[in-house]
């Protein structure tokens, strides 16, 4: 419960940045589904690779399951390999590395989902009922996962306004450690200078402003 309630905390911290990441998710996979009505044969293709994937490899187990009726061992597979694998492998770990990498392995797997999934396809039509459920709770889990890493990124320390810890900073907070330093130079250049009012010239104020007002947390909200 504690995980959930979280997870809701965040939802409701970033509700502007989650309603943008569902409408471009989902959005996306509409549009996938309607290109396929025109190519069936790509359809057909990623079809056949994805039934491939699921006979032989890591994945062998998890197709072997459903396509013996064990239910809770599929229900238990699916769910590990889409938190470790899906979602912690290639969504949030890459955001740690390369900034925004999560988001775009997210709007690459919505395609990849339109395209597999369309009930364009006739043996489709009858099992995407269904499955559209678990198409839209899948969704929801990689839409939460994809700007997981951008909180998470290593970044300037900001302790001095956090009881002396140094925490791994996310996007905004390097941005507002930066405003920081930039505030910090502007006042040593005055002092050396001669220029004790500079920082207060309309130019600096202007800039400063831009700066704060761009990392502010407001504009992910």
């Amino acid at each position: 419960m504690k995980a959930i309630r979280s997870a809701w905390e965040t939802v409701k911290e970033f509700r502007r940045a989650y309603v943008v990441l569902n409408v471009v998710y989902y959005g996306l996979v509409i549009v996938g589904m309607i290109y396929v009505a025109f190519d069936p044969s790509l359809q057909q293709t990623l079809l056949g690779a994805a039934s491939g994937a699921f006979t032989s490899g890591p994945l062998a187990a998890v197709g072997s399951a459903y396509s013996g009726g064990q239910v809770l061992r599929a229900v238990a597979l699916t769910f590990v390999v889409n938190l470790i694998v899906g979602s912690i492998a290639f969504v949030t770990l890459p955001s740690l590395v390369i900034p925004f990498s999560g988001l775009l392995v997210g709007v690459y797997r919505a395609i990849l989902w339109g395209l597999m999934l369309s009930p364009a396809a006739p043996e489709l039509r009858l099992i995407m009922i269904p499955h559209s459920l678990t198409l839209i709770l899948e969704g929801q889990a990689y839409i939460l996962a994809m700007p997981g890493g951008l909180r998470a990124r290593p970044g300037l320390p900001v302790a001095a306004e956090r009881g002396g810890h140094e925490p791994q900073a996310g996007i905004w907070d390097r941005g507002q450690a930066f405003a920081a330093h930039v505030r910090a130079g502007r006042a040593r250049v005055g002092r050396r200078g001669g220029l004790r009012g500079a920082g207060n010239h309309p130019i600096y104020q202007a800039r400063g402003g831009a700066v704060r007002a761009w990392v502010s947390p407001s504009r992910f909200r």
